[in-house]
């Protein structure tokens, strides 16, 4: 019977044939619960094909019908030789090296994991780790995580956005199954319409990602693994409730309809309804919401022709309602009012933003039966995004059609320590909008090619090398070259470095909506651009890092050292120093961004680990009024995650998990326009915000959660600027650095029932 194995990639969908020996390395000194082993090495003895293993232990290796010795390695395992005469799927467990009769040897499957085998700077976040908090949607998902910063975007949206490298989230290609997801209209609200039950991984790339993935990429790449269908469970239910009177609630049902076909109906829900206003500073801490996610997702396997393919059906409806407490949206006409009539008629200034999007991908993989190590994978998605939205007077309103396809070949060169991968793609983007008070229309279509060379001598050193040629019809023709390299001189070490270049066309408006919450003027200053009258952004991306692992006191740990500078040569520059005024034009001078960041791992005492990050960030860009600091953009960060897991017993257990987070004062923008009351310090206080989980695991199926964030009740008193006077000239939201809200408790629970094999 041919066997069939989804490859961890860039694609995860391409399959392996029969010729393939497949099967799972754990570890030995499990005694009751298998843990798999994630970068186990496996080579056939006396050649170069080899492979390693992925975050759940699995690996697939072409089988060598005149070999059948094959080598597995793990550092810090003993190495095993084991002969294998037929390509049948195995399962191979490998013992500690201290691994002695008197001594015994607990560990357990690690929620993230960091490959000392890739070229690339990766981090594998898995879904015990989502677990670790509450983990709504996949805005929410990075609390626990140090990589990754999280704030509020303004004061009245309650929007999260995300930063990597000292550089916001557009400059970050975020993929769902490798497929770019996160862009164009869906940048500032779209990693909330993404719940987080429906995550299977996370991978986060540190620096220019991979060519096949496009050219937008600039400071990494965030990718989000969905469950599938499968090997999801059959039945899944969460439901969650905070102090705050949020509710959500996600279903999942799979089922399997032939012997090939497979489906999964997901539904996702979420409300707030209640009024807060912790401040009183008259306004909504928190918006008032309603949002309904359904998706349809369709697995294909056949084994006998080596394929495998997925269908994904979704709709999503979002309604949110921010402003003063008093703001009745049904009397409030933004189309017929002025900031004069606004006033003399005593409006409340209020919000409204109503999203609805339509989307449907596909994506199929084939190996060849004859040739294995060929592999071809096809990729297409097609998404409706229409937003209707106002915040106080200003109206924004944006539909965008978007599809994109990709085609990927994957080979080798002569044997597995060279491998290629190739392809076309194209991309289609039309987008319709009207803000600061005309129609602003474009399409955008891009049509490229491109070329990826892998070389991994299964030892010391690994290479990714590749190149991309464009046609954009607003961007012209332009090259894009990526290279990423490891070397590991000595036992658990890796030593990284990465180049590249990323140029993408700014979103102005989609991109930076939190500043229409504001009286400020919106003006362009350059028109001689094909994008809003702007030039497109350019930047190149250089980074360097370490890992290192070692044992501390007989326990498992490690260190992450890495440096990462992002130089524009081109960029879209959001001034914000004139407190009436919001300028966009390209820039002219120097702007950069240079991130630090030193991680400690520490598995303290069995299942007691530690993780402590600190980070340094700068980042400055030419304004016309001199080269700042990035406002809002903390020099120093600390980051602090303790997790501990009770022995399971009769099948259930405790988990704890506690995360501090510290950042260093943060510049305002320049508020001296301002009369004197509406000024504010040009620097922020520092802040610490403490979140803790405690989860009760009472069976397989069954198990409560109960956590806090913001415990140590830290609030913004004060993030509105002119919140007496909303329709005045000084009027701003977005000068927030910390929690508004203050404490926030939840309880949830979840129930699964597993699938039959």
């Amino acid at each position: 019977m041919k066997k069939l194995l989804i490859i961890l990639s860039f694609f995860p969908m391409l399959l392996v044939a029969q010729s393939n020996l497949n099967g799972i390395v754990y570890d030995a000194s499990q005694d009751t619960k298998q843990l798999p082993l994630f970068g186990a090495n496996l080579i056939w003895l006396d050649t170069s094909v080899g492979t390693s293993t992925d975050i759940n232990g699995q690996f697939s290796i072409p089988f060598v019908d005149d070999n059948n010795q094959l080598v597995i390695s793990y550092v810090g395992y003993k190495t095993d030789t084991i002969t294998v005469n037929s390509p049948t799927a195995i399962k191979h467990y490998l013992k500690p090296t201290n691994d002695l009769d008197e001594v015994i040897v607990n560990s357990r499957k690690k929620a993230t994991a960091k490959s000392y085998l890739k070229a690339e700077n990766t981090l594998f976040v898995s879904s015990d780790e989502l677990l670790k908090a509450a983990c709504c949607n996949l805005s929410e998902s990075f609390e626990t995580n140090p990589s990754i910063d999280v704030n509020f975007s303004d004061a009245v949206t309650g929007t999260k956005q995300i930063k990597m490298l000292g550089l916001s989230s557009p400059y970050i290609l975020i993929a769902t199954e490798n497929i770019p997801s996160i862009r164009g209209a869906s940048q500032a609200y779209g990693l909330s319409f993404i719940p987080g039950t429906w995550v299977e991984s996370i991978q986060i790339t540190k620096g220019a990602g991979s060519v096949v993935n496009g050219f937008e990429s600039i400071a990494g790449q965030i990718n989000a693994e969905l469950v599938k269908p499968t090997t999801d469970n059959q039945f899944y239910f969460n439901v969650y409730g905070a102090s705050n009177e949020r509710l959500e609630l996600n279903t999942h049902f799979n089922t399997k309809v032939t012997d090939k076909w497979s489906t999964g109906l997901y539904l996702h829900g979420n409300t707030h309804q209640q009024k807060h206003d912790v401040n009183d500073d008259g306004f909504l801490d928190m918006p008032l919401y309603n949002q309904v996610n359904v998706m349809n997702r369709w697995q294909y396997t056949n084994p006998e022709k080596g394929v495998v393919s997925f269908i994904n059906l979704r709709y999503l409806n979002d309604q949110k309602q921010s402003g003063q407490v008093n703001f009745n949206p049904d009397t409030f006409n933004p189309d017929a009012l002025n900031a004069i009539d606004a006033i003399n008629q005593n409006q409340a200034w209020g919000s409204q933003i109503d999203t609805e999007r339509y989307e449907l991908s596909a994506k199929l993989g084939y190996v060849n039966p004859e040739i294995p190590w060929q592999s071809l994978g096809v990729q297409f998605a097609f998404s409706n995004h229409i937003q209707d939205s106002y915040f106080g007077l200003n109206q924004y309103d944006i539909e965008h059609t978007s599809i994109y396809s990709n085609i990927i070949y994957n080979s080798i060169i002569d044997d597995s320590r060279h491998k290629i991968k190739t392809g076309l793609n194209y991309t289609y983007d039309d987008y319709s909008e009207f803000a600061i008070g005309q129609d602003w229309a474009r399409t955008e279509r891009s049509f490229g090619g491109f070329f990826e060379y892998s070389y991994d001598n299964l030892n010391k050193l690994t290479l990714t090398a590749g190149l991309r040629v464009d046609t954009h019809n607003l961007l012209g023709q332009f090259i894009t070259p990526r290279l990423h390299m490891r070397y590991s001189p000595w036992s658990k070490s890796a030593f990284r470095a990465s180049i590249g270049r990323g140029k993408r066309s700014a979103n102005i408006f989609a991109e930076n909506q939190n500043l229409f919450a504001s009286s400020r003027n919106v003006s362009i200053l350059n028109t001689n651009g094909n994008i809003y009258g702007l030039d497109p952004e350019i930047a190149w991306n250089y980074g360097v890092s370490y890992l290192q692992g070692f044992n501390l006191f007989g326990q498992k740990a490690d260190v992450t050292l890495d440096f990462y500078r992002t130089n524009f040569k081109n960029q879209v520059v959001v001034d914000l120093e004139n407190a009436q005024e919001v300028n966009f034009y390209n820039l002219e001078g120097d702007s950069y961004a240079n991130s630090f960041q030193a991680e400690l791992n520490y598995n303290v005492f069995g299942n007691f680990d530690l993780r402590t990050a600190y980070k340094f960030y700068d980042v400055k860009t030419q304004y016309t009024s001199g080269k700042l600091v990035k406002p809002l953009m903390p020099k120093h960060r600390f980051f602090a995650n303790t997790s501990y897991e009770t022995p399971i017993k009769n099948n259930t257990n405790w988990k704890f998990d506690l995360t501090y987070n510290w950042l260093s004062e943060q510049r305002f923008p320049s508020t001296l326009n301002n009369p004197t009351q509406y000024r504010v310090d040009d620097y922020s206080k520092s802040i610490g915000t403490l979140n803790g989980q405690i989860t009760k695991v009472f069976s397989p199926k069954f198990e409560v959660y109960l956590g806090g964030e913001n415990i140590t009740n830290v609030r913004q008193n004060n993030p509105i600027v002119s919140a007496d006077n909303p329709f005045g000239s000084s009027f701003d939201t977005n000068f927030v650095y910390g929690p508004i809200f203050g404490s926030m408790y939840y309880a949830g629970l979840r129930y699964k029932l597993k699938q039959n094999k």
